[in-house]
């Protein structure tokens, strides 16, 4: 096992550099030797989570790995675009649930965007390239005419026509970044444009096209984490809700009421802070999380349920630490994971006619 480079994801009182390569091998040492990160060994494994800690191994320099992880989704794609939302363990002839989530499906975009910002290889994103357009023309067949994406295909193949706040948002952010793609190949593509520019207009206009989850907090930040807002918009959103759902000392919950705050959230919010350029109260969050944090296994539990002093599920999940990392990496200065973060030279597509 390689010894991971460190030097942007060491911050005071979040990550020394040992603590670091311990989480980032511990992430490796679930990967399995095709490529395929699953939750943890024994779980399963979803597109969304598979590549967030594959782009937490870029961050890392560990790009070897990230690039085997994406090529599993490479070799595994379905032949209309899409992949299924859980594979038992990562083996990819094991489908424990046939459903195709269109968030899941495009996320592959952004990490392909990482791991070139991270590495400058052409090569690898002349391969992938048919698998993310592949990806986002699955997708984008679930537009609804009002711009929000519909959330997902049930087994059988029936398109599900309700959209989620959070699934559109992070495919606001696969559409930019999917589109810089292109960009860089010199192969434009329209269409995703307006899809871009219909979608934005959904998630900043009309609240009232998605499911209502308002409970959530990944519908409370994720407009903001996935670029669809201007700056006083998100900076009113973040204000809206933070006495909501952020626990001071704790993290932040999944839902509320429940007195139960999660690792992978805490550590979504705090990128989406430091995209809004408040890195001091990013910080606080990634420190009011490590009593999350496993020392035997530098691993990160997924929650904590404060009212019975109880770690809940107990589970330490890759995509927790990949969230965690990715967001040490944005404070630490990691340049692929600021440029994809932070929006730099991202498109931001074609306004919808109703508003151009």
């Amino acid at each position: 096992m390689t010894t991971p480079r460190t030097e942007h994801l060491v911050l005071p009182g979040i990550l020394t550099a040992e603590q670091a390569t311990a989480t980032v091998r511990g992430i490796l040492g679930v990967q399995r030797e095709d490529g395929a990160i699953p939750w943890f060994r024994g779980h399963h494994l979803d597109p969304w989570d598979h590549t967030e800690a594959a782009m937490a191994l870029d961050a890392a320099g560990e790009h070897d790995a990230a690039e085997r992880a994406y090529t599993w989704l490479a070799r595994h794609q379905n032949d209309d675009g899409s992949w299924y939302a859980g594979y038992a363990d990562g083996a990819h002839d094991d489908v424990t649930d046939r459903a195709r989530e269109s968030n899941f499906v495009a996320y592959i975009a952004v990490g392909v965007w990482h791991h070139y910002l991270a590495t400058g290889d052409d090569a690898f994103l002349d391969r992938m390239w048919p698998t993310v357009r592949a990806a986002l023309e699955w997708v984008l067949l679930l537009q609804r005419p009002g711009g929000q994406i519909g959330w997902r295909r049930e087994p059988d193949g029936t398109a599900t026509a309700d959209a989620l706040l959070t699934g559109s948002s992070s495919i606001h952010h696969a559409l930019r970044c999917a589109l810089a793609i292109a960009e860089q190949r010199e192969e434009p593509q329209p269409d995703w444009e307006l899809a871009l520019g219909a979608v934005r207009h959904a998630i900043r206009r009309h609240p009232e096209r998605f499911l209502d989850k308002s409970r959530y907090s990944m519908d409370w930040y994720y407009p903001i984490l996935g670029g669809a807002l201007p700056a006083e918009e998100a900076k009113s959103r973040m204000e809206e809700g933070w006495d909501r759902f952020v626990v001071p000392g704790l993290g932040v919950r999944c839902v509320v009421p429940n007195p139960w705050v999660t690792g992978g959230e805490s550590a979504e919010l705090a990128l989406a802070l430091w995209a809004m350029g408040e890195s001091d109260r990013a910080l606080d969050i990634l420190r009011s999380i490590q009593h999350l944090r496993d020392p035997a296994t530098g691993l990160y539990w997924t929650g904590y349920v404060f009212d019975d002093d109880t770690v809940w599920p107990r589970e330490l999940t890759t995509w927790t630490a990949g969230s965690l990392l990715l967001a040490v990496a944005a404070l630490g200065g990691h340049e692929a994971t600021c440029a994809v973060f932070g929006g730099a030279h991202l498109p931001h597509g074609l306004p919808p006619d109703c508003c151009a």
